[in-house]
């Protein structure tokens, strides 16, 4: 019986510990309940109060005390689906009229539209970003510029890239400079051909988004990503024309 479940009704460790005393017991007063758990009596009061409030337990007076004693399990059925409209609601409210409201105070462009990134924590961060991106929109395709030595870096933090772009049929169309990469699903390569040595770097079009990594230092990645549907689109435009090219 996994009775950490229950933390997600809003019932802390030491609640459910008093929850299944008072199935145990049975109908029991404040002191029996504190010491067959070892929890002080205050502490103990504040907790039952709050199931109280629940519905989950309830009490009635015997003599001076109170006595304790567990609702119907079923209850916990009924607090989970009370829960689960409140979010249902919370969530069309979020679809519907807050975040809308909210991208609607946004200036179109400041500041905030460009974020950076430092190390392993934040390219994963921007890889997982492409792929949220890009699985809400209907073609669900990016395009990229890579070279070879940008690999290693790029997917140390986030290995099952791939896997998980693949799982979601997202497609990529990638322009490699200089020689390299491999061939996976839902991807398209081509190679630019360039002299001498390329600089590890790597840029991601995918509006109204465009990411662009490389090396702060020979072992710390960083990216800049810019929101912006002009910018985004206009580097598409430079994609598309060399892509037409190779």
């Amino acid at each position: 019986m996994n009775l950490k479940t229950l933390e997600q009704l809003g019932m802390s460790e030491r609640n459910i510990t008093l929850y299944l005393a008072l199935f145990q017991l049975g109908p029991s007063s404040i002191r029996d309940i504190a010491s067959h758990t070892g929890i002080n009596r205050g502490t103990t009061y504040e907790a039952l109060k709050q199931m109280a409030a629940q519905g989950i337990i309830s009490y009635a007076p015997k003599g001076k005390r109170r006595v304790f004693r567990a609702e119907d399990p079923d209850k916990l059925l009924e607090l989970a689906e009370e829960k689960r409209g409140a979010l249902e609601q919370t969530i069309e409210s979020l679809k519907t009229d807050i975040i809308p409201g909210l991208h609607h105070l946004k200036p179109d462009f400041s500041s905030g539209n460009v974020r950076f990134y430092e190390g392993d924590d934040g390219i994963e961060f921007v890889l997982k970003d492409i792929l949220a991106t890009v699985s809400k929109q209907p073609e669900k395709s990016y395009c990229v510029f890579s070279t070879k030595s940008i690999r290693h870096h790029l997917y140390r933090p986030f290995p099952n890239y791939t896997v998980q772009r693949v799982k979601q049929k997202i497609n990529v169309r990638v322009i490699a400079l200089g020689e390299g990469g491999e061939d996976a699903e839902y991807s398209k390569r081509k190679w630019l051909k360039t002299e001498g040595q390329v600089d590890a770097s790597y840029i991601a079009i995918y509006p109204p988004k465009v990411a662009m990594i490389s090396m702060a230092s020979e072992n710390y990645p960083v990216a800049t990503v810019i929101e912006s549907p002009e910018i985004a689109r206009s580097q598409q435009v430079v994609f598309e024309a060399l892509w037409s090219f190779l």
